[in-house]
């Protein structure tokens, strides 16, 4: 059965509607994780934001809102598909300083789901949304 689905013929059937499948499931699958992330830091900001980083010395009150408006706002418009290759912008950069900065001196281990996401970010990146999605950039 499975030979069947895969064979060359199904494959090339499939075509362009399998990416836009395959797109669709990874902004849904990295969206909804990052969403995981950034809803507990919004509901309990006045909590963490003393103890947010600061790499770039912009303040913790302003990374923790740019970590935020990343993790939630652009998650949800990546799920949605609308501007997904703008969305992912900040996703990237967030995702880059959580490696560089948050995680630098940390066994790979504490590295390897912030590496998923920026894989998975700059996928978006050069693909874009694919045809199932609000907007197609």
């Amino acid at each position: 059965m499975i030979d069947k689905f895969f064979s060359r013929t199904s494959v090339e059937t499939l075509g362009s509607k399998g990416t836009d499948i395959g797109l669709l499931m990874l902004r849904l699958a990295s969206g909804g994780l990052m969403l995981k992330h950034g809803i507990p830091k919004l509901m309990n900001y006045t909590e963490r934001v003393e103890s947010f980083a600061d790499p770039f010395g912009l303040g913790s009150p302003i990374s923790l809102a740019l970590a935020i408006f990343a993790e939630v706002f652009c998650a949800i418009a990546v799920i949605l598909g609308w501007k997904v290759r703008y969305a992912v912008v900040p996703l990237i950069i967030t995702m880059s300083v959580v490696i560089l900065h948050v995680h630098w001196d940390d066994p790979f281990g504490r590295k390897e789901l912030p590496l998923l996401f920026l894989s998975s970010y700059i996928t978006l990146l050069f693909t874009g949304a694919g045809r199932i999605a609000i907007s197609k950039s």
